[in-house]
């Protein structure tokens, strides 16, 4: 189901490769929008675009990003020195009686400080990670669509809610991420034939069971153990995958938001334990897919029965 994708993370190959604008304006928007709302999450590769800002739009986003960070980085600093003080508590308790409640005050303050760090070390890192253009649902991600004739990128949320719904969606529908071919006339048909997306990726990953991947079936008492898989082409090349997008709300409350089509697997994936695969159209249909012909519905399933077909190599993920 596509589950997490490592999203193309240049900005300079969404301009010059792919002659794109970047909607400065809807950047800025979420940028502005995270700063009073903590569910808002944008993948550290992103941040990265505005690091050498090159004019003031860039400026007040990069400022933005600054000042988020700063705020978490005083969250964790808090939270390491109000564990190490629980720590300390707990080892005082100790000295004189061994108790149930001092042992375990210990255990999760010496876990939490570990974490704490872990998180600051990362926010404060400048090389970059794999990890740092991972997405995963409910995290936004740069997607490519239509606006007057031009490619132009937008972050969208990874985690459709169609318009018309209610928010609610996104707990009672969780897997709209994935909007599988087989009912694109169903679920998504308010969506399929008009609201089209392009998000480019080089890999992608996938839950799958232990014995799935190495089919058999679960022995007797056994079990079932998930695998992470990571699944890259060869050759290595920015896969183009065929979306949905909606905007739902006006205003402050404005959503927007996408899910990746999904088909049946090729062999290689299908033996590898997993049963769905993102659909990857061919760069030179990437116009006709971003601008639908009205009610033309056969012509998007052409687009999407064309589709470039690498070998996609898989690994355990780290």
């Amino acid at each position: 189901m596509c589950y997490s994708a490592q999203i193309l993370d240049s900005y300079e190959k969404y301009v010059r490769n792919w002659g794109a604008d970047i909607s400065l304006r809807d950047f800025h928007q979420i940028y502005f929008l995270r700063r009073s709302t903590p569910s808002i999450r944008i993948p550290k590769a992103i941040d990265a675009w505005f690091a050498q800002p090159r004019n003031d739009d860039e400026r007040q986003i990069k400022t933005m990003i600054d000042e988020h960070d700063a705020a978490q980085a005083s969250k964790l600093e808090q939270e390491v020195f109000k564990q190490k003080t629980r720590f300390v508590v707990a080892e005082r308790t100790l000295l004189v009686k061994t108790t149930k409640k001092a042992l375990e005050d210990q255990r999760i303050a010496k876990a939490r400080i570990e974490q704490s760090m872990s998180r600051l070390a990362d926010l404060r890192r400048t090389g970059f990670k794999d990890r740092d253009a991972r997405i995963f649902p409910m995290v936004y991600a740069p997607v490519m669509v239509m606006r007057n004739g031009r490619r132009t990128v937008v972050p969208m949320r990874y985690q459709c809610r169609p318009k018309g719904k209610p928010a609610s969606y996104d707990r009672d529908f969780a897997g709209t991420y994935n909007a599988r071919r087989d009912n694109l006339e169903g679920f998504w048909k308010p969506q399929f034939g008009s609201d089209h997306a392009i998000m480019l990726v080089v890999a992608f990953y996938e839950n799958v069971s232990l014995n799935a991947m190495e089919h058999r079936a679960l022995a007797d008492g056994e079990t079932a153990k998930n695998v992470i898989l990571e699944f890259r082409p060869r050759p290595a090349q920015e896969m183009v995958v065929a979306c949905l997008w909606s905007r739902w709300g006006s205003g402050d409350d404005e959503l927007l938001s996408f899910a990746a089509i999904t088909d049946e697997p090729p062999p290689e994936v299908a033996a590898a334990g997993h049963d769905r695969c993102i659909i990857q159209i061919r760069p030179g249909n990437a116009d006709a897919w971003l601008q639908p012909q009205s009610g033309d519905l056969a012509a998007q399933y052409e687009l999407l029965d064309d589709r470039a077909l690498p070998f996609y190599e898989h690994r355990e993920a780290a």
